[in-house]
């Protein structure tokens, strides 16, 4: 992930995540708008040799959408996070 982006995934930040799913011959697009509740990395149960303590470790994005719902992403390479003013 972009450095710049993640000083930004502060809470109360409103942002606007956009994540694709990979299929064989198309992409499904999907877009969520909310405020930041937290973002941290972290770890899966998977085993993975290359990770810190040998784990796999995702970075999680909880968000709190205008109608109220909390909300969790895990963000990979595709997700595009945009800042809202």
């Amino acid at each position: 992930m972009n450095e710049d982006i993640r000083t930004q995934l502060i809470p109360g930040t409103k942002i606007r995540v956009t994540q694709q799913i990979a299929g064989p011959n198309y992409t499904l697009p999907t877009e969520i708008q909310g405020t930041i509740v937290s973002y941290d990395q972290r770890p899966t149960g998977s085993w993975y040799a290359h990770g810190k303590n040998d784990r796999l470790w995702l970075d999680r994005l909880v968000l709190k959408l205008a109608d109220g719902e909390i909300t969790s992403l895990n963000l990979d390479e595709y997700s595009h996070m945009e800042v809202i003013s």
